[in-house]
């Protein structure tokens, strides 16, 4: 279910994934518009805190100084004195009433302000807090406010605390808030200046100033809203400019490589337009150079080759008729040897062996000419691959005699059916049978046949000298040799597999090599069941299940899981009976391709050990060993 809901996901993304993946432009642009965007976003917060730092300090600045000259103000109306004549005159109070004198005072202040501050006026008192130490209780008595203003909820009570227990000015950020008879008037944030001051009765009383910071919000606002819509602008500029440099850029290289394949596909006469003198006209110069001198050299290789194949398939043509005539004349020799002397007929015994040769080299070479020259056909039909491998035993059979080499076959129970054409597997076989027989130093040599999928192998096995570290890779090359002071008892031309692989390859198969030094080799000619259908993998491994490599795993595996279930063995339980290893051959036809089922000649070579002593007692043992499961799977697979 998860892999479902992950693949149902996936798949609405995957075309802008494909997408993101495929197109440098968008991926410059959008770079660019993250780095912008992020630039654009810290240069706003830089720019917006220190104008907001600057507007709140200028308010400050502004509001101590107007609220100190109201504090002196109100503390010289207090202090002057004023003589009241009449029969309540006393003493103490000299005839002035402090409550009229603080209403009198609060509104003389604030009319100063013209909106630009609010005054608040609360008594202090031992309910106050003005003992230092003693309990602080809201709803001071006597408080005067102008314009509307809730003196006890305007002015916060951290600061009243600190009015009433020090000396000086004091200061704090908060909100005005309206008492009901101002139309529900929403709180605004403000800046509260406080002192303690006296009245004219010489009692305490706490003097507030707030100034709203209305003004100061919404010119920070402003701000706000103009670096966004600048930082967009900006951001989107910037995106603009880099989809136009970049598509300067990128469209010569998009032209450059739309050419590139076109030149892959075969079309030599495309070149780039070119305009101007800059970096991206040179380049489009220089590809337009190179794809010219490409055209050129491709040109020159495709006559020379042209030439060379006209010239061996006029030179094999041409000597069929001189070699038919030297053929008669030698026969004529190689009859009547009986009649000259010893040294005289044996020439005429290596003249006619070596004609044979000739005419072998010479077949050779015009089919080469033909793979080279494109004029080979395919005439594909359905056969029984058991059937061609028989005719090839029954005609290798003299020399695997003469050899001393015993040829075996498995997986030979079932039909093998594929489309191809017999004459040609019959001879790629005969190729990879006969030099088996040859370079198996008497050993057995075992061909295994399998179908699986869509696919047929025939594998051809050898133990004899093997290959060397790197030879695998040039064994299809044309006259080449392993050894090469090797002499060719079967009259071999040296074209044998090169003509082998181009059949597999007109058939759109593989024909792969793997060897080891001392430990023999494997060729798999591998076909598609039908013809025309690609391959995905061979039924056969290409490294078989007796080569060194795989019989030190298996062994190594065999010895873990020994010791794991002696491990795990508790008493009473030694009478288990053990798990049977899983087979080599078991699940032989990978569910993907097989890593060594590759196009070419795919061959893998494992190196000969240090110790030559050892390599030749294990190599015997090798044989041994081979043998046994030679002939044990072909008696379990009815093979002979």
């Amino acid at each position: 279910m998860l892999r479902l809901f992950v693949r149902l996901v996936r798949r609405p993304l995957l075309p802008a994934v494909r997408l993101w993946r495929r197109n440098i432009q968008l991926r410059v642009v959008a770079a660019t518009l993250l780095m912008s965007l992020a630039v654009v976003l810290a240069l706003g917060f830089v720019v917006i805190a220190q104008v907001s730092k600057g507007l709140l300090d200028a308010k400050e600045e502004a509001a101590q100084s107007q609220a100190a000259g109201g504090f002196a103000v109100a503390q010289e109306k207090a202090n002057t004195p004023s003589a009241v004549d009449g029969p309540d005159a006393t003493d103490n109070k000299v005839g002035r009433d402090a409550s009229t004198w603080m209403n009198s005072l609060v509104k003389q202040l604030a009319s100063g302000g013209q909106t630009a501050f609010e005054v608040v006026a609360l008594g202090a008192g031992p309910d106050a807090g003005g003992a230092p130490g003693g309990p602080f209780v809201s709803g001071v008595k006597g408080a005067r406010a102008s314009g509307n203003v809730d003196p006890t909820a305007s002015v916060p009570a951290a600061l009243r605390r600190d009015v009433n227990h020090a000396t000086g000015t004091f200061k704090t950020f908060s909100q005005i808030r309206y008492t009901a008879g101002s139309g529900d008037k929403a709180p605004e944030p403000a800046l509260v200046v406080g002192k303690r001051l006296t009245d004219i009765n010489g009692d305490p009383y706490d003097l507030y100033y707030l100034f709203p910071l209305t003004q100061e919000e919404e010119s920070l606002n402003l701000i706000k809203v103009t670096i966004a819509t600048a930082g967009v602008f900006v951001v989107v500029l910037l995106g603009a400019i880099a989809w136009l440099v970049v598509r300067q850029v990128v469209t010569p290289v998009r032209m450059a490589a739309g050419i590139a394949e076109r030149l892959s596909a075969g079309r030599l006469q495309e070149r780039m337009k070119v305009t101007g003198e800059d970096d991206i006209a040179r380049l489009g110069e220089a590809f337009n150079k190179m794809a010219q001198n490409l055209q050129l050299k491709i040109q020159q290789l495709e006559d020379l080759s042209r030439m060379q194949r006209r010239f061996v398939s006029d030179v094999s043509h041409e000597l069929r008729t001189p070699l038919t005539t030297v053929r008669m004349a030698a026969d004529v020799i190689h009859d009547a040897r009986v009649d000259f002397d010893p040294v005289t007929a044996r020439s005429a015994e290596l003249l006619a062996g070596q004609l044979d040769r000739f005419e072998s080299l010479l077949a050779d070479l015009l089919e080469i000419s033909r793979f080279d020259a494109g004029a080979a056909a395919l005439e594909a039909e359905p056969i029984d691959l058991r059937d061609v491998v028989r005719r090839v035993i029954d005609g290798a059979e003299p020399l695997a005699e003469h050899k001393g080499t015993r040829i075996r076959v498995l997986g030979d129970t079932q039909p093998v059916i594929a489309e191809a054409d017999s004459r040609r597997v019959e001879r790629v076989l005969r190729n990879l049978v006969v030099n088996a027989v040859e370079h198996g130093e008497g050993r057995d040599v075992v061909v295994r046949l399998a179908s699986a999928g869509g696919a047929v192998a025939v594998a051809v096995r050898d133990y004899g000298v093997g290959l060397k570290p790197g030879e695998a890779t040039r064994v299809f090359n044309r006259f080449w040799r392993a050894d090469p002071a090797r002499a060719r008892t079967t009259g071999g031309t040296g074209l044998g597999l090169s003509i082998a692989v181009e059949d597999a390859r007109l058939h759109g198969g593989w024909l792969q090599a793997w060897g080891e030094p001392g430990g023999g080799s494997q060729f798999r000619l591998t076909l598609p069941r039908t013809a025309d259908e690609p391959l995905r993998g061979s039924p056969i491994p290409l490294e078989p299940e007796d080569s060194r490599s795989n019989r030190a795993r298996i062994a190594a595996e065999a010895a873990g899981s020994k010791a794991s279930r002696k491990a795990s063995e508790g008493p009473g339980r030694g009478d288990r009976s053990p798990i049977p290893a899983r087979s080599a051959m078991a699940g032989a036809m990978p569910v993907p391709a097989d890593p060594t089922a590759l196009p070419g000649s795919g061959a893998r070579v494992v190196a000969r050990p240090a110790d030559p002593d050892q390599g030749t007692d294990q190599a015997a043992a090798e044989r041994s060993a081979a043998e046994q499961s030679a002939a044990a799977q072909e008696d379990g697979a009815g093979g002979r």
